[in-house]
């Protein structure tokens, strides 16, 4: 049996993972917007895993891992490619339709908040006073970086009824997919402490994932083709490399050394690469209020990343 995640400094390997964590999903925004076309998104994210899986299922061969397990494994590792692998990559795709990459990163950062809440009400986890303050702070400065995106769609030329039911509409599918990313973090810590060995537990949930979206696929009749431009296939091994093998591999590792809780929080940091992406790419100009939510994220950062005080003998 492994033990629980520790509740101490972040030692060298941890700052590393949480860093490349925080670079490799932060990045991955763009891309994942210009998958959209005349690829449905469901097959789009099944062409993800239908490269990645084997790639997992390599790696285990390779290093002997575990391959047989129980059914309660595997109604784990199902939660998990259902959570983290299929239909939180279908409600962000789908919100992409309506909201800008860098809007829906900024829905996703409330991780930060919805982890330690879901941790306290399905698992009893206590809810540190510094965590939540700092993830309040942290989600408040994303807001204060791209409130004006918000509000000029609600006040401008353009804000009508349908512009207004374009932007609930991918709120929602953004929520929906923040909820199932939470939960499979979660998850990932509940196998983590059960000793599931990590790259069984990837593999398998990739392979459950997998599932998941071609079923989706062939319900809603989307044929499995692929657009043959440098546009989406670029866009796609990227994110086949980048946040499907190498960030979520390293996102998982973290959950386990960390906690799902502390992990989570990188998710208000995506939102900051995603602008210094819109910076260079987009002509992004920066205001006040973006420099002052900014510095909020970073107090944030450092409330949810410090140790808490240690516990005196009585």
């Amino acid at each position: 049996m492994s033990h629980p995640p520790r509740e101490a400094p972040l030692s060298p390997t941890d700052w590393t993972l949480y860093v490349a964590s925080v670079v490799i999903f932060g990045i991955g925004w763009l891309p994942m917007r210009l998958q959209l076309g005349e690829v449905a998104p469901e097959v789009s994210a099944f062409w993800r895993f239908v490269f990645a899986t084997p790639v997992m299922f390599a790696l285990v061969f390779a290093t002997r891992s575990r391959l047989a397990f129980g059914l309660r494994d595997h109604l784990l590792f199902l939660g998990l490619g259902a959570c983290l692998f299929s239909f939180n990559f279908l409600s962000f795709y789908y919100a992409g339709y309506h909201l800008p990459s860098g809007l829906i990163s900024v829905v996703f950062s409330l991780v930060a908040i919805i982890i330690p809440l879901l941790s306290a009400l399905l698992l009893g986890a206590p809810l540190r006073r510094g965590l939540f303050l700092g993830a309040l702070l942290g989600v408040a400065g994303t807001g204060l970086v791209f409130g004006p995106a918000v509000v000029a769609v609600f006040t401008g030329a353009a804000a009508g009824a349908e512009a207004q039911a374009h932007m609930g509409m991918g709120l929602i599918l953004a929520l929906v997919g923040t909820v199932c990313f939470s939960l499979g973090s979660i998850l990932s810590g509940i196998a983590g402490r059960r000793g599931l060995p990590l790259l069984s537990m990837t593999a398998f949930s990739f392979a459950y994932g997998l599932a998941v979206l071609g079923i989706a696929a062939l319900i809603g009749g989307s044929p499995f083709i692929m657009e043959m431009t440098p546009r989406y296939l670029g866009s796609l091994a990227f994110l086949i490399i980048g946040p499907t093998l190498s960030g979520f591999g390293i996102y998982l590792a973290l959950v386990r050394r960390i906690g799902a809780s502390r992990a989570g929080y990188g998710t208000v940091l995506y939102p900051l690469i995603a602008l210094a992406i819109s910076t260079v790419f987009e002509d992004y100009h920066w205001t006040l209020s973006a420099a002052f939510g900014i510095a909020l994220v970073l107090i944030g950062n450092m409330l949810v990343l410090r140790a808490p005080a240690p516990a005196r003998a009585s």
